[in-house]
Order: C-alpha cells, then structure tokens, then sequence
C-alpha cells in the first residue's frame, strides 16, 4: 500500500512539473491514434452503410466476418502486420516496421470493423418507411442516403467512441509493430508496460492518469454532442 501512494505522490508531482518525457508519450500516442480513427471512420462508414442497407450474395459471410473483426485480439492483428512488413515479407521494402507507420495500419485494421459493424446495425435499425417517405418526396439515390446517414448519426458518434477506445487502450499491437522506441513509438499503453517492468511506477502511474484522462475527455466531448443531437430531434 505504502509503495502505491508514494507512486501517486510522485506521480502527481512529475504531472505538476510538466515533466518533458512524460508529456511527449501522450503526443505521440495521439499522433497516431488520432489518424487511425479518421481513417477507420473513412473505410468502415462506407462498408457500414452498403452492408446496412444492401442484400447481396455472400452478405451474411460478409457481415460475419465484421463481427469476428470486432473482436480481433490485438496481438494477432500486430502478428499479421508485423509478418506483411517483415524484411522478407510482402512488404518489407517499404521499411515500415518499429515505426509510427506500422502502427496506424494496426489499429486501422482493429477498429475499421468495430466501425462498420455500429453503423451497418444502425442502418438496421432504421424505420424501412423512412426510405418509403423520402424517396416519395422525390429524393435520389445520394440524397436518400444522406438522408439515412443523417438518422443513423448518433450511433455514428458511439462508433467513433468505441474505435478511439478500442485503439487508445490497446498495447499488444503497438508492442508488436512499434516496438516501443523512445521519442519515436513509445505510447502512452507501451510506457506503461515498460514502466512497470522497470519498477519505475511513479512514471507508469502518472502516464495511466494522462491516459484515463484523454480517453474520458473524449468520450465526455462525443457524449455530449450525442446527448445534445438527442435532444434537438425530439424537439
């Protein structure tokens, strides 16, 4: 117990001081959270939405490997990326491996189907006589799609909130991938691992209290515009 709160203290103290190694690791991890959420947002709304809406052949092996996707343990997801940028692997000349790169095409590949699988069940979820009613106000195909997108946006906001917490959180791939270099690939979840292993908790605890934050203020940030999109449509 006495080894927990001298960790805290200190903690506390290296987050008062601005301690410089401490702050770069949350920039850095947002440097590539960040991006990874964007780009999830650009390749899994598209996939959710055709997905949601419309019936093909082989849709439900489609729709069943998304779900298989949204729950990809990290450490496989890290195993494959590793494999495909390994020196002799398919990708090896790009050089990507240990690097930031490497790391966004981990977490792309983890939170694209947390993505699409939250919007193809929002688009689900729809009333089928919203489609009826716009398209008998003449609207196109484009314009009855916005028109269900635009429905469905609250659950895209919770979408955009499990993909950032799936990625910000997650270690094994970034461990795997980036190899936790220091001022280059060390995050906020590796830093943790490695400084836990050191013994040096003061710096694991007070890179956790960096991390518990971001992670609430972004999901208060998105609940509250969630929580506000709710209010203005029942009014």
């Amino acid at each position: 117990m006495d080894i927990f709160i001298e960790g805290i203290k200190q903690a506390i103290q290296l987050l008062v001081e601005l301690n410089r190694e401490i702050f770069l690791i949350p920039w850095r991890s947002l440097l590539v959270s960040g991006p990874s959420v964007l780009i999830s947002l650009l390749i899994g709304m598209p996939i959710g939405v055709i997905m949601g809406l419309a019936k093909f052949p082989g849709r439900k092996l489609l729709l069943s490997l998304i779900y298989t996707g949204m729950g990809f343990p990290p450490t496989v997801v890290g195993l494959f990326v590793a494999l495909l940028l390994w020196r002799s692997g398919p990708l090896g000349y790009l050089s990507l491996l240990y690097s930031p790169t490497a790391m966004i095409i981990a977490q792309v590949i983890i939170a694209t189907p947390i993505v699409a699988g939250l919007i193809l069940a929002a688009m689900q979820q729809l009333d089928p006589k919203l489609q009826l009613q716009a398209l008998s106000l003449g609207a196109n195909k484009l314009q009855l799609l916005w028109t269900l997108i635009k429905e469905a946006r609250i659950t895209s906001l919770a979408a955009i909130m499990a993909a950032f917490g799936g990625i910000i959180s997650e270690v094994g791939s970034a461990m795997i991938v980036g190899g936790n270099i220091k001022g280059k690939t060390r995050i906020l979840t590796t830093a943790i691992v490695l400084f836990t292993r050191m013994g040096k908790f003061e710096k694991a605890i007070a890179v956790s209290i960096i991390l518990l934050f971001l992670s609430f203020l972004a999901n208060f940030a998105l609940t509250y515009i969630q929580q506000r999109e709710r209010i203005y449509w029942k009014h």
